[in-house]
């Protein structure tokens, strides 16, 4: 079962690189509008998340890491297959909906669109949701305390940071447009009712 569970996470690692790769080339570069620096704590962290999926791949490839390994009951494994499943096709799906407005980096193009349709429609950071959904799995499909649940901490970190200065830099962009969109929609979860104020 570990070695199935093995095999899911690092099928779906490559698919995340494919599906990354093949947006970061098919839609051309716009003139930058509005670009953010990261700072020091966030380069750190992505450092982090980085080298929290290249152990992941240690721990995959080889049986150096098998000392920190722990077991769960086989429930488990399928329910972490299952979420990391779903996490692939919201990331893939928020990238087709985001099209050419996708960046790794915290930054605003000049044709830069506020996009609402699709995955953006209830939640305003789907690959932040499917990201949640990863490294919510990580640690049910990799059953080691080296590979698995440190993602899930260095996530919460850098999401933690980065997010309200996505939210910023999208409010200093589009203001009472996007103010309105937050009103109606979750960051991350689906929003079941509007805000009433603009608070």
């Amino acid at each position: 079962m570990d070695s199935a569970l093995k095999v899911v996470f690092l099928s779906g690692f490559v698919v995340v690189t494919v599906i990354r790769g093949w947006y970061a080339r098919r839609h051309p570069k716009d003139a930058i509008a509005d670009s953010r620096k990261e700072g020091l704590a966030m380069w750190s962290l992505m450092s982090l998340w980085g080298a929290t999926q290249l152990i992941a791949m240690v721990y995959v490839l080889t049986p150096w890491l098998d000392v920190a390994d722990y077991h769960l009951p086989t429930f488990a494994g399928l329910v972490g297959a299952t979420t990391y499943v779903v996490a692939l096709g919201l990331l893939w799906r928020s990238h087709v909906d985001l099209g050419r407005n996708w960046s790794a980096m915290l930054e605003i193009r000049k044709e830069h669109t506020l996009v609402t349709q699709g995955t953006y429609r209830t939640v305003r950071h789907p690959m932040y949701a499917a990201h949640w959904l990863w490294v919510i799995a990580q640690p049910l499909l990799l059953q080691n305390w080296i590979a698995g649940p440190p993602a899930l901490a260095v996530f919460l970190l850098l999401y933690l940071l980065r997010a309200p200065r996505e939210e910023q830099m999208m409010l200093d962009r589009f203001g009472a447009q996007y103010r309105l969109y937050m009103n109606r929609t979750g960051r991350v979860i689906p929003r079941l009712w509007s805000k009433s104020s603009d608070a």
